[in-house]
């Protein structure tokens, strides 16, 4: 049984690139977007979850945000941890909703969320240099069981580089296309 498998190798670095454009989604460019919280959990019933599954978030307006919490008592964690979360918004009570304005955004705030987009890229491709190092070495392993000669692994690695070249050359354009869009250039 040979432990390369290149459909694996696509899946794992397709994960990592989908990975990154939801953590992209997450950074504001000074619209309200549903998905500007997606990236936020909060600590109910002791675990932690995904906002979008202890209150509806809704758009009423391109300014702000509406976010309706299911369970009232849950309402004071949800405020907090949107706070926390490092977006820069400030969630405003009102009974079981959260009204969070959407303010401008500020150039040196921006320049921070354009580093962040680039932290998040740097992350991604660490991920897909780990997806790469794992295929190197089922490539080795299956040499050393002669289940593939030298000439064939050398090929065999040249593909899974040209693959990771091409996800990480994804990944660079999806950071630059989000880096763009929230410096507004």
């Amino acid at each position: 049984m040979a432990a390369y498998s290149k459909a694996d190798l696509e899946r794992r670095m397709a994960g990592a690139l989908d990975a990154l454009k939801h953590d992209l989604q997450g950074l504001r460019t000074g619209r309200a977007s549903t998905s500007l919280l997606d990236t936020i959990t909060c600590e109910v019933y002791g675990s932690h979850m995904p906002l979008n599954q202890v209150a509806t978030v809704t758009t009423p307006d391109s300014r702000m945000l509406a976010v309706q919490v299911w369970d009232k008592s849950n309402v004071g964690v949800v405020d907090k941890a949107i706070r926390s979360a490092g977006l820069g918004l400030n969630p405003i009570v009102d009974g079981q909703n959260l009204r969070i304005p959407i303010p401008d955004l500020t150039e040196e705030r921006r320049k921070e969320l354009a580093k962040l987009a680039g932290q998040y890229s740097e992350k991604a491709k660490i991920a897909v240099r780990n997806v790469r190092r794992d295929g190197m070495d089922a490539l080795k392993t299956d040499e050393k069981k002669g289940e593939l000669s030298e000439d064939e692994r050398k090929r065999l690695e040249t593909e899974v580089q040209k693959l990771t070249d091409a996800i990480v050359a994804d990944l660079d354009a999806a950071a630059a296309a989000k880096e763009k869009e929230i410096l507004g250039r």
